[in-house]
């Protein structure tokens, strides 16, 4: 049995007495989507970043492919004890943040090319012509030579995702990807999102977006306060939720 591309077990995070995370499992199977949806202040954007080792935890284990991370330490003093092995697992995990972090000076091409050639340092005419494919795949191919500043937010974004998919990663780590935008440009991150949830890519997304969640993914984990209150298929957890706390966040989610 292939092992998950991403498999944390009872992770525990803190930001001094703060407790954010308490305890969470979360295992993303290759090919899979896995969503995670709460309040603010539950810890969803925490755990995606300690998935990729942006924010050390506590306690816990974390395995990429079926290889542990290495720690070093203990409590509020364990870090990853192999920098070449974090670096290796966060090229493996392109992350797509809420703001789209493009760089301004460069045109949105060099900000797809500028990782695979000086971080992979893979060969920049191979890059150039995937990059350009991703640009087309996201529908902003035409926008190859402008600056982010000439684009608008929805584009941005998508320009984002682009860069992230020229990394060839094992799977895409999404941090509220639509928060930021107009509803209307809201909707056409949505529709890359989910004609990469089609293709079959590893995807594990922190969204507000209910029916993007309901409609892209294969396991759904709802976190309160730093806990997992419940998790399941989709179809299930939106139809038939099972906690009074899940039942009463997608009521005020949910227009009507």
């Amino acid at each position: 049995m292939t092992a998950p591309v991403l498999n944390i077990k009872d992770l525990h995070k803190s930001f001094g007495d703060l407790e954010v995370l308490r305890g969470v499992d979360l295992a993303a199977p290759r090919g899979h989507v896995v969503s995670l949806i709460g309040s603010s202040g539950s810890g969803k954007s925490t755990l995606l970043r300690c998935c990729n080792l942006l924010e050390d935890s506590q306690q816990g284990e974390i395995a990429f492919e079926g290889e542990p991370v290495r720690w070093k330490g203990h409590g509020a003093d364990r870090r990853p004890a192999d920098p070449k092995q974090v670096t290796r697992i966060r090229t493996n995990l392109s992350m797509v943040f809420q703001s789209f972090n493009l760089w301004a000076h460069m045109t949105v091409l060099q900000n797809v090319m500028e990782a695979p050639v000086h971080v992979l340092k893979r060969d920049r005419a191979e890059v150039e012509a995937a990059a350009r494919g991703y640009l087309d795949k996201v529908g902003i191919g035409d926008k190859a030579d402008r600056y982010p500043a000439e684009l608008s937010g929805g584009q941005q974004q998508r320009a984002a995702i682009a860069r992230a998919l020229c990394m060839e990663p094992r799977a895409l780590l999404f941090d509220e990807p639509t928060s930021a935008l107009d509803p209307e440009l809201e909707q056409e991150v949505v529709r890359v999102i989910k004609a990469l949830a089609e293709e079959g890519r590893t995807m594990i997304l922190v969204t507000h977006d209910m029916n993007m969640a309901r409609d892209c993914s294969d396991h759904v984990i709802f976190l309160h306060q730093g806990r997992i209150e419940e998790e399941g298929a989709p179809d299930r957890l939106f139809g038939n939720p099972e906690s009074d706390r899940l039942r009463g966040f997608l009521s005020s989610t949910t227009p009507g």
